[in-house]
């Protein structure tokens, strides 16, 4: 059948603007933002001259914070490295997850951030330490070469080629960049930029020679990681992406001495988080919204213009990062499993912005980190705190606070950054204990925590 002009006409005016709505989708899609993510590794977000430290100036970290959003309160709900970046790429608290002891891994049917921004278009790239990327399936990272994966290597030499031409692809990426910076053993940088007599420990500390000689070294390797930041966005200003590129810097959790790394005070569990978004973000601002790792995931697949996975355990803080909410959650949670770094040990915790509420589940027993506590190793500094402590009284306090602790523990935030009172004895906290224990227990609940029975062998049955 003949076609009349004027159907040809609609026809090919449909198909016109058709293509046209299609170009300006792609040409929309292509607007998105990248996002690349640097990731520390046993930081304590303390030292950070942005976040108040005073030993070091971390000054590309700093110059990040400049530019754009400080996080006050990020938490770490386990403080270890492979329950905490499981916890960053699945959305999921540890229970769920799987990864709730140090180096176990992932349950095998989980998705992760690379599922979810790829089904939006998104290539997600991972550079660097990748311990936790097992199983594949979970994992399915683009490998981006040039930085050192294994984070107890005594070297760590990096090269910016593999991540130059990873950013330059045509499609929107999310690459994380993963330093190995300033995990154990403090062999990389230079610690003679600090002297040792100079340095302001912190206050939880037993100040001896040794844990000063450590400090620097670890300082050396806080130095390293900040000039990592600093190459990192210079690549990216090379590249001519830097105004449409997200900069996100992530604390991890915290140092691994005595009280710091695999406890929940928050020497632990508080991170750090500073967020470019070039046009989006005003700079030089800061927000005491409460934020955990679980969330993130979600506020990337948020921004990237997914849909919400109502089944992950965190959730968008998007409009705290455009100043739409300064408010995220009431709480933040906190698992501690201490099998297989010592004995079991496991502990539950709760807080927001002015108390800190701890459940030792089992008091009675001694904690003990195996790569920190072994009186054995006279080149711990845990060794020299144990000597000390057998004249000095202080230090007998701060020895007793790690490796003996009571059923509970309730610590005003403000007053007391460092968790040195519990409040827990005290009569007029009982309602507010209550209050806590009620929300912590709810918590676990939700999440099938089964307390003692977590913190077991990985070759043992769990009840």
């Amino acid at each position: 059948m003949k076609k009349h002009p004027l159907f040809l006409l609609f026809v090919l005016s449909f198909t016109w603007q058709a293509k046209s709505f299609a170009d300006q989708s792609v040409k929309s899609e292509d607007q998105r933002p990248n996002i690349i993510i640097v990731m520390a590794d046993d930081l304590d977000s303390r030292q950070l001259s942005c976040y108040g430290g005073q030993n070091i100036d971390t000054k590309h970290i700093d110059q990040l914070a400049s530019e754009g959003l400080k996080f006050n309160s990020i938490i770490a709900s386990e403080a270890m490295c492979v329950p905490t970046r499981a916890s960053l790429f699945t959305g999921l608290y540890p229970a769920k997850h799987g990864a709730y002891r140090n180096h176990k891994p992932v349950y095998p049917q989980l998705k992760s951030i690379v599922h979810y921004l790829n089904a939006v278009g998104y290539r997600v790239g991972l550079a660097g330490k990748d311990h936790v990327t097992k199983p594949v399936a979970v994992f399915p990272f683009d490998r981006v070469g040039g930085f050192e994966a294994n984070c107890v290597s005594a070297t760590d030499e990096y090269s910016l080629d593999s991540v130059k031409n990873y950013i330059q692809q045509k499609d929107p990426f999310c690459l994380f960049v993963m330093s190995i910076n300033p995990h154990a053993p403090w062999t990389v940088g230079d610690p003679a930029e600090f002297d040792p007599s100079k340095l302001k420990l912190p206050p939880h500390w037993v100040d001896t020679d040794l844990t000063r000689k450590q400090f620097c070294r670890y300082l050396a390797e806080v130095r390293r990681l900040d000039n990592q930041v600093g190459d990192l966005v210079n690549v990216l200003k090379e590249s001519g992406k830097e105004d449409n590129t997200i900069v996100i810097f992530l604390g991890e959790q915290g140092p691994q001495f005595p009280g710091g790394k695999w406890t929940l005070f928050d020497n632990g569990q508080k991170s750090s988080m500073i967020v470019k978004w070039p046009g989006k973000i005003k700079a030089r601002t800061e927000t005491d919204a409460i934020v955990q790792y679980e969330d993130i995931t979600p506020t990337l697949l948020d921004i990237a213009g997914g849909k919400p996975i109502a089944a992950l355990d965190g959730f968008s803080f998007k409009d705290v990062l455009l100043n739409k909410e300064a408010k995220h959650r009431d709480f933040a949670y906190g698992i501690h499993n201490n099998i297989p770094e010592g004995p079991a040990y496991p502990i539950r915790s709760i807080r927001d912005l002015h108390y800190k509420y701890i459940r030792n589940l089992t008091p009675d027993s001694t904690y003990y980190i195996k790569y920190m506590m072994n009186t054995d190793n006279a080149n711990l500094a845990w060794t020299t705190w144990v000597a000390k402590a057998a004249t000095d009284k202080q230090a007998a306090q701060r020895i007793e606070r790690i490796a003996h602790r009571p059923p509970v523990e309730l610590y005003d935030l403000q007053k007391d950054p460092y968790e040195l009172e519990n409040l827990a004895e005290k009569p007029a906290y009982r309602a507010l204990l209550d209050q806590y224990a009620k929300e912590l227990d709810k918590w676990m609940l939700a999440q099938g925590d089964r307390g003692t029975a977590m913190d077991v062998p990985t070759n043992k049955p769990e009840k």
